[in-house]
């Protein structure tokens, strides 16, 4: 049996030879019981996850989120949820779709922590193989005045100067989507707490490493700061 880096391994090099996403590659693979043969050695990815190789007290912490927070919104405990998962043979799904009929954001979170307990993705992948890193913050301004330090260009230059990004569609001190210089997606949201203060989250999506997405966070952090003190003075 391959170890998790040697699948990967796998799925990029079937990737390259179809040109299939990450997980239509995946997927694909984890239908056949021999995935390949590397140096005339059969090398075989299990049909199901192995179940005794995380116990149940641990799924609270792999998924990033407590029994008592998933329960009160979805009804289900983390073990609750992985069994019923496991049960429709949920790991080999290109994506964990909605069950339950739990709200659109719980769905997401269920998706995530079950992925993240049966080892489909690390913390702060995605299930294209690309990684995502997010960084949040309240400011000192009002809604509309944080949403113009993103939406307006000569604004913008003022605390993210040389960034070369597009606006790919707004919705006005709610929400942002942008493609940045290299490629990659970013969106921003924005609520507001007070009649002076405005909490803006920020997502940077596709990006192609943990190194680059533990980059991107400290990135996000330092410019955010940035805008604090801009925003205050």
């Amino acid at each position: 049996m391959p170890s998790n880096k040697d699948f990967k391994r796998l799925i990029r090099a079937r990737m390259e030879k179809t040109g299939e996403s990450y997980t239509t590659a995946r997927a694909n693979l984890l239908r056949s019981k021999a995935v390949r043969r590397d140096g005339g050695k059969a090398v075989t990815e299990p049909q199901t996850p192995a179940r005794d190789a995380v116990s149940p007290d641990q799924y609270a912490r792999l998924a990033g989120m407590s029994d008592e927070a998933v329960k009160a919104k979805t009804g289900c405990t983390w073990e609750r949820w992985v069994w019923a998962l496991d049960h429709v043979k949920a790991y080999q799904w290109p994506h964990v779709h909605d069950k339950c009929r739990t709200p659109s954001w719980w769905t997401q979170m269920v998706t995530v922590g079950y992925e993240r307990i049966r080892g489909l993705r690390e913390r702060g992948q995605q299930r294209s193989g690309n990684y995502r890193t997010s960084k949040s913050k309240t400011l000192p301004a009002s809604l509309s005045k944080v949403y113009r330090a993103f939406s307006q260009p000569r604004m913008r230059a003022r605390w993210l100067p040389g960034a070369g990004l597009t606006v790919r569609s707004a919705t006005p001190n709610k929400y942002l989507r942008i493609t940045w210089q290299d490629g990659t997606s970013v969106n921003a949201g924005f609520t507001s707490k007070a009649r002076s203060k405005a909490h803006v989250a920020v997502e940077h999506n596709n990006l192609a490493s943990k190194e680059a997405a533990d980059r991107m966070k400290r990135y996000w952090s330092e410019r955010l700061g940035v805008l604090e003190a801009l925003l205050t003075s």
